[in-house]
């Protein structure tokens, strides 16, 4: 599962609950693997597979709601299938909650304790937010791969240069993955992001001391590049108009030019844009 560790940190931080696990569901949805875990004492349930509908895993997986317990040997509203890892391990009060992607749940986060108690419905939505944050950075990630994966074909298709059609392809990407990456909230994933869209852009052609564009100067022209307006680029940058106009124009100043397709092309001369 993405960022997993991190997952499990902010539910026991969130929740007050010591221990906190998960795992990912099979492709066909049939079953819930265990293969994450923060504060458990044993391996007790270390890869523990958990059949979809059984269980109080099993039941967020068939339901795609979040679930919680009070003591989960004794509750009668699950099957009882898993109590004899979940004793061993000692737990009693638990909570689940499904990482849900497009109507499928991909994964599975529980939070427990060792007493029996109710876990209260803060905590559950909690829970929830944290789910919620792992399935966008799942969304991301899967978006950051398609683009990849069509720049790949581009590339495949023509070695021919910047003026090959293919070229607005990268160009299209190259804009999107700067979208993406104001997005999310994963550090790592944002400066690899960027690096890529260095990468698409090539090595700049003057040093740093004589043009130094910032990112956000960078974002703005990208979207400029593919034919957005000022508010559009603002709306996917997630910034003001005028705010755009400001980076805009310090672009400008910065490269000498005097008009949006003069700017882009110096951009991309200079190797800030694909």
């Amino acid at each position: 599962m993405l960022e997993t560790d991190a997952a499990l940190g902010r539910i026991r931080r969130a929740t007050g609950l010591p221990v906190a696990f998960g795992g990912s569901v099979a492709c066909d949805g049939r079953a819930l693997r265990l293969t994450e875990f923060a504060g458990t004492m044993t391996p007790a349930l270390n890869g523990l597979v958990v059949s979809t509908g059984n269980g109080l895993g099993g039941r967020v997986v068939s339901t795609a709601r979040p679930a919680r317990v009070e003591d989960y040997a004794a509750d009668p509203r699950i099957s009882h299938e898993y109590d004899a890892p979940v004793t061993a391990e000692g737990l009693r009060a638990i909570a689940a909650v499904p990482v849900a992607l497009g109507g499928s749940v991909l994964a599975v986060l529980y939070a427990g304790t060792r007493e029996p108690l109710t876990v209260g419905t803060r905590a559950l939505e909690a829970m929830g937010q944290v789910a919620a944050r792992v399935a966008t950075e799942l969304t991301v990630r899967r978006e950051v791969q398609r683009r990849l994966t069509e720049l790949e074909t581009a590339a495949a298709r023509s070695r021919t240069g910047h003026a090959a059609p293919e070229w607005e392809d990268v160009r299209q990407a190259h804009a999107d993955l700067r979208t993406i990456a104001q997005e999310i909230t994963d550090p790592a994933l944002r400066t690899r992001l960027r690096q890529i869209c260095a990468l698409l852009s090539g090595p700049t052609t003057v040093p740093p001391s004589v043009v130094a564009l910032s990112v956000r100067e960078v974002d703005v022209l990208a979207m400029v590049a593919v034919g957005c307006t000022n508010a559009e680029a603002a709306r996917r940058l997630g910034l003001l108009p005028e705010t755009v106009k400001s980076y805009l124009r310090n672009a400008m100043r910065k490269l000498g030019t005097h008009g949006r397709i003069e700017t882009v092309a110096t951009a991309r001369r200079h190797g800030f844009l694909p």
